[in-house]
């Protein structure tokens, strides 16, 4: 019960406007790569939510209009009465399992690529676009904004007929009209929508008054609000006119919800931010203006601090996005005392990546998030077992945790076998990287669970070969033993090895164990990876006193960090810790005297002086033991299944996937598992009439 664990506070119902919550805790609005095209598997996304205790889930961004077409990112869409039925859905689902839905109602101005539509784009201003096309808004005139104020009603009032309790106007993230006109940097005007702060506010206020008028009573209505661009004086501040403008606004919305700008800043990393709670020193303010309730948001996964900030009136809801997404049950496990069992949020921004990509969500910690609908998963249930009754799991990298994890839920007795002195495999080995110890929960919380469970037997120091496999007389083999890196350089750039002569060469796995290129002169490191790893060893060596020159193929450092929002955060702290980085260039060959570079483009040759390598350029699979055991021994065996990295290197959250995937399908029929990959959401050939 709430009240025997110290966190009954967080179980208060609220009052927000004629609404009222059950508890505290607030799934926020947030992307989910779902959206309009696969609505079905959007709603079952939030009914998970609600289901696992959020008493308020919000959809994410909805475009209201066609001038605001975010194509193709599967946002949210309420354009006309045809967009209903879908939103509907998420409502329907997220009432019957007890909580309030809300709704994001967003026109994003500059940031409205319209892809799809082929509308101008309409801004505060005349100026580009905020992505790389080459596109620009124009300024709207006062009928361009008369419209967008009908858009808006319009839209609230589809969100009311969708079954919303909480309607949203929307100003943050610097991704929307309302926002664009409150910031200077956008809002050059002279007119009376420009200039004063008074002025810049004008919008947002017609907005909310609009949107209270239309809805009369009936749905609360919510701002969110981007206190702080964390630019300093260049930008909006908190203490500044951040707070000005929460004061001239104070008690128009029901509710505040408060974070800061941009999109990269509200959803900071570990890497760069590892507190819980880090949007606080920006949003404390908000409850010493306003008499309405406050969300705000910051990864929160302490239950301690989450209770601390509302007993000291702080907050009045716990609000999260990726800590929602990471573990949707994490309010039940409070209320009902299983603060172990949370799943906590590593905050690597892998759910980000998805939606920079354009396709569904994922989480390297729930390898359920977004699969509710289309594979019927559920993040805390599984099938019980069938016939079989053990399994041996061989390494215990994250796909051999989920996988033993797994199989133990469904019942089987479960052999996890680790060659090394540790458990967490790779996972293990990154969080000794600077920047990257918060990964570790992801080892973390499913040893916990394996260590609770009487089904399960675990080894460290157990390196088997195929007839020590053979012998144990297990009939179904999971084999995690995961991927080495490559030291001969070959990679995305060279399938071949490289040409190496009298240059000590080391890769991720040397640094990983503790073996450092020595100190002795500039350490090449040579990223043909172009992932996340490259940049954080050059951090690593910088930090343990090494002079690096990072070479890469690749545009930019770590490029695959601009889709976790961190890229830029990458190269200022590798050019602040003295990493000198060489772009678009390869490594052709190396010898005593240093590296031989080439050009992608040109084939220019460079010289680059160094005293050793450090090749970060591809993994081998780990194989081994499966083809002997498949080669000399497939008959002893039920299952012999390769998983994870030792079948296709990747993310970590592919791997905790690929070690789910597999737990799942044990013992399911191979021709239906082939059939129904996941289910689809076929488009409609309904005739809307062009309405």
């Amino acid at each position: 019960m709430p009240g025997a664990n110290g966190y009954s506070i967080l179980f208060e119902p609220v009052k927000i406007g004629p609404v009222t919550t059950r508890n505290r805790f607030f799934q926020v609005p947030h992307c989910t790569g779902l959206g309009h095209v696969r609505p079905q598997a959007e709603a079952a996304v939030r009914a998970m939510k609600a289901e696992g205790g959020w008493s308020v889930v919000s959809t994410q961004e909805t475009e209201i209009h066609p001038t605001s077409d975010l194509g193709p990112y599967a946002e949210h869409r309420l354009w006309d009465k045809h967009d209903i039925p879908a939103l509907r859905l998420m409502t329907e689902q997220v009432h019957a399992k007890g909580s309030l839905a809300a709704i994001q109602l967003a026109h994003n101005g500059h940031h409205a690529m319209n892809h799809l539509t082929r509308a101008p784009a309409l801004g505060v201003t005349d100026r580009p676009i905020d992505v790389a096309y080459p596109k620009q808004a124009r300024a709207m005139d006062k009928q361009d904004i008369r419209d967008l104020r009908r858009w808006h009603r319009d839209a609230a009032l589809r969100a009311k007929e969708a079954g919303f309790d909480i309607v949203y106007v929307y100003a943050g993230h610097q991704m929307t009209l309302p926002h664009h006109f409150l910031l200077p940097h956008y809002n050059t005007r002279s007119d009376e929508y420009g200039g004063s702060l008074e002025n810049r506010v004008r919008l947002t206020r017609e907005l909310l008054e609009d949107t209270r008028e239309v809805l009369d009573g009936h749905c609360a209505v919510a701002f969110r609000f981007a206190v702080d661009q964390m630019m300093g004086a260049d930008g909006m501040q908190a203490s500044e006119e951040g707070r000005a403008v929460v004061e001239m606004l104070a008690d128009l919305p029901d509710l505040w919800d408060v974070n800061v700008a941009d999109w990269s800043n509200d959803s900071m990393t570990t890497r760069f931010q590892p507190e819980d709670g880090y949007q606080i020193p920006y949003t404390d303010f908000v409850k010493l203006v306003t008499s309405k309730p406050v969300v705000g948001v910051g990864r929160f996964t302490s239950p301690d601090l989450m209770a601390s900030l509302v007993a000291k009136g702080v907050l009045d809801l716990i609000g999260a996005a990726r800590p929602s997404i990471a573990d949707p049950f994490l309010p039940k496990k409070i209320e009902e005392g299983r603060i172990e069992d949370i799943r906590e949020c590593i905050g690597c921004n892998i759910c980000v990546s998805a939606d920079n990509l354009g396709v569904p969500i994922r989480c390297t910690q729930n390898p359920t998030m977004g699969e509710e609908w289309r594979r019927k998963w559920h993040p805390e249930q599984i099938a019980p077992k069938q016939q079989e009754e053990a399994a041996l799991v061989v390494g215990s990298g994250p796909a051999g945790l989920e996988c033993a994890m797994q199989l133990a839920k469904r019942g089987y007795q479960v052999t996890l076998a680790e060659a090394g002195e540790e458990f967490g495999g790779r996972v293990l080995k990154e969080s000794r990287l600077k920047g990257l110890s918060a990964w570790k929960r992801v080892a973390d919380n499913r040893l916990w669970d394996l260590q609770q469970r009487g089904n399960v037997q675990m080894f460290t120091g157990s390196k088997l070969g195929a007839a020590e496999v053979a012998e144990l007389g297990i009939p179904n083999v999971f084999l995690a033993t995961g991927s080495i890196w490559h030291r001969d350089g070959r990679g995305r750039t060279s399938p071949q090895p490289l040409e190496i002569k009298d240059m000590p060469v080391f890769t991720p796995d040397d640094v990983m164990e503790g073996n450092l290129p020595p100190d002795n002169g500039p350490v090449l490191l040579y990223d043909d990876d172009q992932g996340y790893i490259g940049g954080v060893l050059a951090s690593h060596l910088a930090a343990a006193g090494r002079k690096v020159v990072l070479v890469t193929p690749g545009a930019i450092a770590s490029a695959f960090t601009d889709l976790t929002l961190e890229q830029h955060r990458v190269q200022a702290e590798l050019l602040q810790a003295g990493v000198e980085i060489i772009p678009l260039h390869a490594l052709q060959s190396a010898d005593a005297t240093g590296a031989d570079l080439s050009c992608v483009y040109t084939s220019r040759s460079r010289h680059v002086d160094c005293t050793s390598l450090l090749m970060v350029t591809s993994r081998r699979r780990d194989s081994a033991l499966f083809d002997e055991l498949k080669s000399d021994h497939a008959d002893s065996f039920t299952t012999l299944e390769l998983i994870g990295d030792a079948a296709s290197p990747g993310l970590i959250a592919d791997a905790v996937f690929a070690g789910h995937l597999a737990a799942r399908n044990f013992e399911r029929d191979p021709a239906a598992a082939d059939a129904d990959w996941f289910r689809r959401e076929l488009i409609s050939l309904e005739d809307t009439g062009g309405a």
